[in-house]
């Protein structure tokens, strides 16, 4: 569940965060992990409680039709985070091997590595730990490389301010949030707490694991925002104000490769995960640039596994799939990386990086059809029985729900108006009736749940009673 903090996209929101606004908006990411961790409580509840995973209660409790489209809009996300993780590996191979244009075999690698998850769950979990252990002593190097102001880190993570900040840093903040509050996640973690066996009969140990869970949540993300701080001090300390014409003159003056990054201006200088790189390299000696490689290339080889299995719960959960190993996983990864392929052997490093713009807005979008169904559920006595949500949990939920998705929606509209073309503003207009009718649907039928029953005109929103499941999940390789 912790990778999903720890992939592509949140790296390279982190470092654009710390080149833009320097330590200034440490304090976003660390407001935007603790509600992160509140959701992913959620989550675990769900899962735990009524022995189902998220989408199998959404088929369940959802008509038919708005079944599909939830389902849909959830393999759009699934599809969005594995392309970001699969640019996010070829750019590090790309890094590792001084330019070769070797974007498809990041792809490859990807599919590969998840062949892993048939030698059993512990060792799988044991790997996922050898991952995060390297992108913690990779990340970790860099910080302690730079050495970054410790004064101005704390100030940052605890004082709520941004002194002379404007649209750049308030786009940045929007980002931070939306980076890393992955939609496909809540749908992961209600899965995987059924991978521990529970006697839901027993609502003593019921109680117990909920607690667990989330202090296992709380450690887990802990360590993933300790590694986000890492990538943004990094950035704040060594790149906050320079110029293009500063990093293109050190660039020269080492002999990197790379110098035609950065134009002879001076324009204040923009990163992603490529040139963020490049200018590590060039400012503290080639290891720096191979040691981010490193961690580059296990956030995405531990990422895409987490969208494997993302996608192999939501299809089997909304549409009722009891098909064999081999066609279940040919299936969720042909619909994930056949598109990723095609952008990764058309496109090259620059265009590839420049993506993630793109993909952290699909992302944002679909992050709705995921927070308003987990706080549906979670609420429902039916459902949940005695661990319903309270009625602080509803409205301090439903509240944090509403900021989570106006901050990314805002982050959609700023994105939108910056392609400035009619047609696409046409063409948004037209999605954008579509998009917001099917959320005010869900909306409705949540707030049906949290108690609003006058809603319900002609009582047709009907919630069945909880029918507990105590099979496990099975993780394909």
């Amino acid at each position: 569940m912790s990778i999903a903090y720890l992939d592509p996209g949140n790296i390279e929101s982190d470092l654009q965060s710390g080149a833009r606004a320097g330590f200034k908006l440490l304090w976003v990411l660390l407001g935007a992990t603790i509600i992160g961790l509140l959701l992913q409580r959620l989550a675990a509840r769900l899962g735990v409680v009524t022995g189902m995973h998220l989408a199998e209660v959404c088929n369940r409790h959802y008509p038919t039709v708005p079944r599909i489209i939830l389902w849909l809009m959830v393999e759009l996300a699934i599809i969005g985070s594995d392309m970001q993780e699969v640019i996010g590996s070829a750019i590090a191979l790309n890094l590792l091997s001084v330019g070769r244009r070797i974007a498809p075999a990041g792809v490859v690698a990807l599919t590969r590595v998840s062949g892993l998850s048939s030698s059993g769950l512990r060792k799988l979990e044991a790997f996922f730990g050898f991952l995060i252990t390297i992108m913690a002593l990779s990340f970790g190097y860099e910080y302690v490389r730079v050495a970054p102001n410790q004064g101005e880190v704390l100030k940052g993570m605890f004082v709520p301010y941004c002194s002379g900040c404007g649209p750049t840093q308030l786009e940045q903040a929007v980002g931070v949030v939306g980076a890393v509050i992955m939609p496909h996640n809540i749908y992961l973690h209600s899965a995987l707490v059924k991978s521990r066996d529970i006697n839901r009969e027993n609502k003593k140990e019921v109680k117990e694991a909920n607690k667990y869970y989330f202090i296992e949540s709380s450690i887990a993300l802990f360590v993933s925002f300790l590694i986000n701080v890492f990538v943004v001090a990094v950035f704040a300390e060594a790149f906050y104000g320079r110029t293009n014409m500063e990093v293109s003159l050190q660039c020269n003056e080492t002999g990197s490769a790379h110098s035609e990054l950065f134009p002879a201006n001076n324009e204040t200088l923009e990163v992603d995960i490529y040139k963020g790189g490049v200018v590590l390299g060039c400012f503290f000696g080639p290891a720096a640039l191979y040691i981010w490689a490193i961690g580059i290339l296990a956030a995405g080889q531990s990422s895409t596994m987490t969208g494997t299995y993302s996608g192999q719960f939501v299809m089997e959960g909304f549409l009722n799939l009891r098909w064999s190993r081999f066609a279940r996983v040919l299936l969720t990864r042909s619909i994930a990386i056949f598109p990723t392929l095609l952008v990764a052997v058309f496109q090259d490093v620059q265009h590839l990086t420049g993506m993630n713009d793109f993909l952290n807005v699909l992302q944002s979008m679909q992050l709705p059809f995921a927070l308003i169904p987990i706080l549906t559920f979670t609420s429902l006595t039916s459902l949940m029985n005695d661990f319903a949500n309270g009625l602080v949990w509803k409205i301090g939920g439903g509240l944090v729900i509403l900021v989570v998705c106006a901050i990314n929606m805002y982050f959609v509209v700023v994105y939108v108006t910056a392609l400035n073309s009619i047609v696409l503003y046409v063409f948004s207009a037209l999605l954008s009736i579509a998009y917001l009718s099917f959320v005010s649907y869900l909306v409705w039928r949540c707030l049906i749940a949290l108690g609003v029953s006058r809603l319900d005109f002609r009582g047709s929103v009907q919630y069945p009673p909880a029918v507990l499941m105590d099979e496990q999940p099975e993780f394909d390789s």
